[in-house]
């Protein structure tokens, strides 16, 4: 008996899982972004528990600035197996760093932004426009 980890579904109902259009999950497989994807006897796509959290760690790649060809790689190194364990750990640091960075270059922008409220806020509530603060240099990294 499948387990609810293996049991099969078909695209409409990992689209539904997912909210994912069918059109949207075919394309990603066209791109060879999902691994592991098989096909019944008649042809038809045949999918698991498991491409559902693949399409959520996906979303999550994306989301945070990976690129196609970043997340084709990375879905490379997965098919090939445990051989790529070092080298998919190593991708996933490397992409934790560049989101380490722009969570640092957002924090900053959101500190500005809050500074650019505080500003207007004191300038309506006194009707006298404040000195205007002195711009802080952007920390490149």
């Amino acid at each position: 008996m499948p387990t609810p980890a293996n049991r099969s579904m078909r695209i409409g109902a990992l689209a539904r899982r997912t909210g994912r259009s069918i059109h949207t999950i075919r394309w990603y497989e066209a791109q060879r972004l999902i691994p592991g994807v098989r096909r019944d006897p008649q042809g038809r796509r045949v999918y698991i528990e498991q491409h559902v959290d693949w399409l959520d760690l996906l979303d999550r790649l994306r989301s945070t600035g990976m690129t196609i060809r970043e997340v084709r790689d990375y879905a490379v190194l997965v098919r090939r197996g445990e051989a790529s364990l070092r080298d998919r750990q190593e991708l996933l640091k490397a992409h934790r760093e560049r989101v380490e960075a722009r969570i640092v270059d957002m924090t900053e922008s959101l500190a500005l932004i809050d500074r650019k409220i505080d500003f207007y806020g004191d300038w309506l509530r006194t009707g006298v426009q404040p000195p205007v603060p002195v711009a802080r240099k952007r920390r490149r990294t």
